[in-house]
């Protein structure tokens, strides 16, 4: 493989240049809640999201390269959108002609975390923004580029801004939630692609497989798959087959545009009896309890009281369980509603009002030891005006091979 440059590449479209896709008022704000001057950001989806939807296509699956790995850095300063930076690779060159970036300053000359880090450095510097409280991502951080900016900003004092990025993607954007409808829609379809074509028979390998061609063709990345046959209750992709009379729970999460769409939808071998029904019937009543009341201003935890006060009245709540959390670019990401999640982390918006633009996974499931694994999870939209579930489709029992 060449890394050599091609001339005679297209003419390069500055056509975006200074024009942030994000909210600067807002992250100015929440910049000096957290007492932040700056920000090095380095996780590739708050990158995406500061880019305004930019990922580059070479390291989208992996990172490593050589003997060390790619690193970007997006600079940021409060109250100074204009002077913001970007540090890529070399070959981020090409994309630069074609005028992805809305940023001028721009380095892409490093392949190795320290270089990165070093240049990010400079670049602070070179805007007089390299003193102060510095803001990183702890996280998403390696240890030989935090000692190059522990040597080389020795005015700064770096302290983890983890939580103020992700606060700033939690309202989402009108074309944010038009990407997540879209995400969501395209798994259900895949999810019922693939149980109109298989049935008795097939191994849990095979259905993992089918699922991801089915979101790769309609234009997904698929990420994953938990998949639940009958009573075995083991979600992993292996070769245990589904068998005429067993339920199958697929849960997926397929990305689309950068933002995941996360759903889990049902299927029997055939038509299903009354005992099924009624079961993912007390399911269902749980989720739409759940929305009930998901409205702007509603707290965060009604949420579970709704949803705890149906699954009360359910003949099988012994063996239920709901959860919700936020979803969009990355799985769990705010709002953040219970503290028992995993992974773990503040329930920080439990007793916080819900906002129009947050969106929310919200998630039932039985763990019925003669029938299976029975489960649905919804993606669902904080309107003004209520809520909007995306990918409502494929809800009830659908049946192998039709």
């Amino acid at each position: 493989m060449s890394f050599a440059y091609s001339e005679g590449n297209p003419v390069e479209d500055t056509s975006r240049l200074h024009k942030p896709p994000f909210d600067t008022n807002r992250l100015d704000r929440l910049m000096e809640e957290a007492k932040l001057d700056a920000l090095l950001v380095t996780s590739k989806h708050s990158i995406q999201y500061l880019l305004g939807g930019y990922r580059f296509f070479f390291y989208d699956y992996m990172d490593a390269h050589g003997l060390s790995r790619y690193l970007p850095f997006f600079i940021y300063v409060k109250g100074r959108p204009l002077d913001s930076g970007y540090v890529g690779a070399p070959m981020e060159r090409y994309e630069k002609q074609l005028g992805s970036f809305w940023v001028s300053n721009l380095n892409l000359k490093n392949y190795v975390s320290t270089g990165y880090a070093g240049a990010a450095a400079e670049l602070l510097k070179d805007v007089k923004a390299a003193k102060g409280r510095i803001g990183i991502e702890v996280g998403f951080m390696p240890i030989d580029a935090y000692r190059v900016l522990e040597e080389q900003l020795p005015d700064a004092n770096l302290v983890d801004a983890t939580y103020t990025l992700e606060i700033l993607r939690a309202l989402k954007t009108p074309e944010e939630l038009k990407i997540l409808r879209e995400a969501s829609e395209k798994v259900v379809d895949s999810m019922l692609a693939v149980i109109s074509k298989h049935g008795p028979g097939t191994s849990k390998l095979t259905l993992f497989d089918a699922l991801r061609q089915e979101e790769t063709a309609r234009g997904l990345k698929f990420e994953y798959a938990l998949t639940n046959v009958g009573t075995a209750f083991n979600r992993a992709p292996y070769d245990k087959i589904w068998e005429d009379g067993e339920t199958l729970a697929l849960d997926s999460g397929g990305n689309y545009k950068g933002y995941i769409g996360d759903v889990c939808r049902m299927a029997y071998t055939r038509e299903p009896d009354q005992e099924l029904i009624d079961l993912l019937g007390q399911v269902e009543t749980v989720q739409q309890a759940a929305r009930r009341n998901l409205r702007p201003g509603t707290r965060g935890g009604d949420i579970f009281e709704d949803a705890n006060d149906a699954l009360a009245k359910c003949s099988v709540s012994n063996k239920m369980f709901f959860s919700a959390h936020g979803m969009g670019i990355v799985s769990h990401e705010a709002p953040w509603l219970m503290s028992t999640a995993v992974p773990n982390y503040p329930a920080h918006h439990r007793d916080q009002p819900l906002q129009e633009g947050m969106v929310i996974s919200i998630e039932t499931e039985l763990h019925h030891t003669e029938r299976g694994f029975i489960k649905l999870e919804d993606t669902v939209a904080i309107t003004a005006n209520g809520c909007e579930g995306f990918g409502d489709h494929g809800r009830g029992w659908n049946i192998a091979g039709r």
